[in-house]
């Protein structure tokens, strides 16, 4: 049996097998600090705060001690499996600041399980929830001055896993990093709430089921832009991305919804975690919010035929999509099989109640009615 001081020694040489340790954190402050810009020349993901994360992990030594040190390029080998295989995933979260200055995140224990559901996807290597939530608050504090405090502003977290295995061979990585940069963002409708338009596409596919379209991997996005493209061109704001039999699925990178009503009763409806939708943190509030206001939440297959023929019987109350970026997205029109079908946009809406309801929450304006949701970070 080794010693506690055996077992010590071999674990600061090799690291750990199961999970990183935050009480290992190092912290490098940057010698060059830049301030946080204009809030009006803020662009979502084109400007970055001073320092970054970054914890090595490797198949014979484990994970490494993680390190916040000041941002900058990677080093890369041009054969790392990341570059060639899509070996990589990642999150996104936020950080936001009250009135009296402390700074919260929402949900972060959501992020943590789905980036771990994502790497085990991928087979790269898991952690401890609790041990990356404390990581990623030890690097918002460090970065606290770049959370600007006016309402409907953020910072944005953004953690990533990629291999860093030097291999051209298709195997499971044996090399990895997981790093996370920030970035403040502004308010997703700068100029006002305003509704999108959406084409249904039934031609491209994003996810089927038995596939990976319920993880949160950079190779589900990539081939989602140039169909995105075409559609911008039409006029339409995003894809609704359906399945067969003209399921509804997603929208764009975000999940849908629709509100329905029939003899008085409303009844919410979104696609089920069926493994062609990613569990959205965002959508899974929505669902909670709803339920606690009343609101009958159904989580089923429903089509853009039940869509059209429901808008036909005026039974369609309003549809939105929901995600990390916009938080809440108002669809006040659908293009489908040659057709535009306009989508009502209710000055009382349930849209608007769950984004204000959410963004209070998040600004620690309101007192969280779930336990878990607002997290203090310092």
């Amino acid at each position: 049996m080794q010693t506690g001081k055996r077992i010590l020694a071999r674990q600061a040489r090799w690291g750990h097998s199961d999970t990183f340790r935050a009480s290992e954190l190092t912290v490098q402050k940057s010698d060059k600090p830049v301030d946080l810009p204009p809030l009006e020349d803020l662009a979502f993901g084109k400007t970055f705060s001073n320092h970054m994360l970054q914890v090595d992990w490797t198949r014979e030594g484990g994970w490494e001690a993680p390190r916040i040190v000041p941002y900058g390029d990677l080093t890369l080998s041009p054969a790392a499996s990341s570059l060639h295989y899509a070996l990589q995933c990642f999150e996104g979260q936020k950080a936001y600041r009250k009135k009296s200055g402390e700074v919260l995140m929402f949900r972060p224990d959501m992020n943590a399980k789905r980036l771990n559901r994502s790497t085990e996807r991928l087979a790269l290597p898991t952690f401890d929830n609790g041990e990356f939530i404390e990581v990623v608050k030890k690097l918002v504090e460090v970065d606290k001055e770049w959370i600007p405090q006016e309402k409907g502003y953020s910072l944005y977290v953004r953690p990533t896993v990629i291999s860093t295995d030097v291999c051209l061979g298709v195997a499971p990585a044996a090399a990895a990093q997981l790093f996370v940069i920030t970035c403040p963002v502004g308010p997703y409708y700068k100029e006002g709430f305003k509704p999108v338009s959406l084409y249904a596409d039934n031609e491209n596919v994003r996810a089927w089921k038995g596939g990976s379209g319920d993880f949160k991997l950079g190779a589900n996005y990539g081939p989602t832009i140039s169909p995105a493209m075409g559609v911008a061109k039409k006029g339409y704001s995003q894809i609704l991305w359906l399945g067969p039999n003209n399921t509804i699925t997603e929208v764009g990178a975000m999940n849908m919804f629709f509100l329905f009503q029939k003899d008085g009763q409303k009844e919410l409806v979104t696609c089920p975690l069926d493994g062609t939708v990613l569990p959205g943190v965002t959508r899974d509030s929505v669902l909670k919010l709803a339920a606690r206001e009343g609101v009958t939440v159904s989580e089923r297959e429903y089509t853009m035929d039940e869509v059209v023929g429901r808008l036909a019987k005026g039974e369609v109350c309003e549809a939105f999509g929901t995600g990390t970026a916009a938080i809440i997205s108002m669809v006040d029109k659908i293009h489908f099989a040659g057709q535009d079908y306009d989508i009502p946009v209710p000055e009382d809406s349930l849209s608007v109640k769950m984004l204000n309801t959410i963004q209070d929450i998040q600004y620690g304006d309101v007192a969280s009615p779930f336990d878990g949701w607002s997290v203090k970070v310092c």
